[in-house]
């Protein structure tokens, strides 16, 4: 962790205690501008991003299988032969004459090599097809991973950003408790002075202070708790936050439509589905084991006598061109291991597909129902506070005139300050459940909530490696024919559409929640 962070972090501590004290923010912001600033800055989704693009690059190497390989080799030789006396003079190599040596039986020699060769894949058995596809569908997997992500870290930030919130007015209703029984235990202090109450009664409202004060520092812990994730996620301490804008234009009418659209554009439901589709092209390119594979070769060589001061010529030079096919006969039974191997490990991700469809729907009934039942509660929340303010002012009245005691004030504030506690939690609950909602159902992205935020396309670094360093125009045609001519094709991966961005984005609630 840098220490700028740990910096930001420890702010947010102290920041936080500050709060104790109702200083007033230094600066306001609102969730689209938390959203917008996770969406660019959060180095988990940064991090996701580098992933895609370093897997974008297999479908590059998968490619590599249709095109040329040209390499360069060569070599220089230089040897010395030292032949004993009895050995000089006599003929070596058979040739009828004598062998000379150099002085002192000594015979040295150099030569040299040099040579291209050019190998092109004519056809691969549909071994390179197969990879071709199964690599496609672990891009298209993997952007969907992607936008699972990006929905995971989109309802962090709101929901830090409304635990932010609840906890900061969880710390107002907090403090304002303590004003309100240090206002009580003056007036009952006052009272017992001039003999209208009992010690036990001032008693009374000190033990409610002392507990009110203790729950003010656990609320001062909590938010400054809260504050340091909200800066994790989104990069900079929170300011004054406005009230949370509505989800009501993203989230559907009934749970019916709910399944619908999360069946259709869930993220990991879709992810999976493509990584069957990878794994079934898996099941071609095992298979394709079986099939011989047809290459060309051409190559040039040079080699001689290296010596840069004789003006003879004494390179030769040769020139081939080769054309191979390899058929696999016989291996063990290693190529019918791994077909059974890739038709089991398909078989398992089509069924995980089906499994996550269920999961899927699950979090939507959970969800859904999360909200149902928090909406309800906001409703409840609202009739106890305002009944329980009702009551904590009529208590106060009616004690003025000896029909009440120092404790039923003291149960009455304490009363109401617990139904605002709720109030507040429920609204946080409600917000949190409906953005579950929506990233169960594949919508929560930043194109919905922050439509103005440039928007980071996943496709254009694959678009771009599309005809890179490399490429050669013969590729398409090497590839068709590898393609067509096999006894066991690989389907192209299926791409799936994807939702119209739905507007009009997060708008400003209004002041008050």
């Amino acid at each position: 962790m840098s220490m700028n962070f740990r910096g930001r972090l420890l702010a947010a501590t102290l920041c936080a205690g500050a709060v104790s004290a109702l200083a007033v923010p230094a600066s306001s912001e609102t969730l689209a501008d938390a959203i917008a600033l996770a969406y660019e800055n959060n180095p988990t989704l940064q991090a996701q991003r580098a992933s895609q693009r370093a897997l974008d690059e297999s479908y590059v190497q998968a490619r590599t299988g249709w095109r040329p390989t040209l390499g360069a080799q060569f070599t220089a030789q230089w040897a010395e032969t030292q032949t004993p006396i009895a050995g000089r003079g006599v003929d070596l190599n058979g040739d009828g004459v004598p062998d000379s040596f150099g002085a002192g039986g000594v015979r040295r020699s150099n030569r040299g090599t040099g040579g291209l060769s050019f190998t092109q894949p004519l056809w691969t058995g549909g071994r390179t097809a197969a990879a071709v596809n199964a690599a496609n569908a672990d891009v298209l997997s993997g952007r969907e991973n992607l936008r699972r992500v990006e929905a995971s870290i989109l309802v962090q930030v709101i929901q830090a950003y409304s635990d932010t919130r609840r906890d900061q007015e969880s710390l107002r209703i907090r403090q304002e408790n303590v004003n309100v029984l240090t206002r009580q235990l003056q007036e009952s202090q006052a009272r017992f002075d001039v003999g209208e109450v009992t010690r036990t009664d001032v008693a009374q409202s000190q033990a409610r202070l002392a507990q009110s004060q203790a729950l003010l520092q656990s609320a001062v812990a909590a938010l400054a708790i809260t504050r340091a994730s909200y800066a994790t996620l989104v990069g900079q301490n929170p300011g004054e936050l406005a009230p949370e804008p509505s989800l009501a234009y993203l989230l559907p009418t009934d749970p019916d439509e709910a399944f619908k659209v999360a069946e259709q554009f869930n993220p990991q439901l879709r992810a999976q589905q493509f990584s069957e589709q990878a794994s079934r092209a898996r099941i071609s390119g095992a298979r394709a084991e079986r099939m011989p594979t047809v290459s060309a070769n051409l190559a040039v060589q040079h080699n001689g006598l290296i010596d840069p001061f004789d003006p003879r010529d004494n390179f030769g030079r040769s020139v081939s061109a080769t054309v191979t096919a390899t058929v696999p006969l016989f291996t063990g039974g290693l190529t019918n291991s791994r077909v059974r191997a890739a038709v089991e490990r398909n078989t398992a991700d089509r069924i995980t597909v089906e499994g996550v469809r269920r999961n899927v729907l699950q979090g939507v009934t959970q969800f859904w129902s999360q909200l149902i039942a928090s909406r309800a509660n906001i409703a409840s929340s609202e009739q106890q506070v305002s009944a329980a303010r009702i009551a904590a002012e009529g208590t106060r009245q009616e004690q003025q005139v000896g029909l009440r005691t120092t404790i039923d004030v003291l149960n009455a504030e304490q009363e109401l300050r617990q139904a605002e506690l709720n109030q507040v939690s429920s609204r946080r609950d409600e917000y949190v459940a409906a953005a579950n909602v929506l990233a169960t159902m594949g919508r929560l992205e930043a194109k919905n909530l922050v439509p103005a935020t440039p928007r980071y396309d996943a496709s254009k670094n694959f678009r771009k490696l599309r005809m890179t360093w490399g490429w050669v125009p013969w590729e398409e045609p090497v590839g068709i024919i590898d393609q067509l001519l096999t006894p066991y094709p690989a389907k192209a991966p299926t791409g799936k559409a994807e939702e119209a961005p739905i507007g009009p984005g997060l708008q400003a609630a209004p002041a008050t929640r």
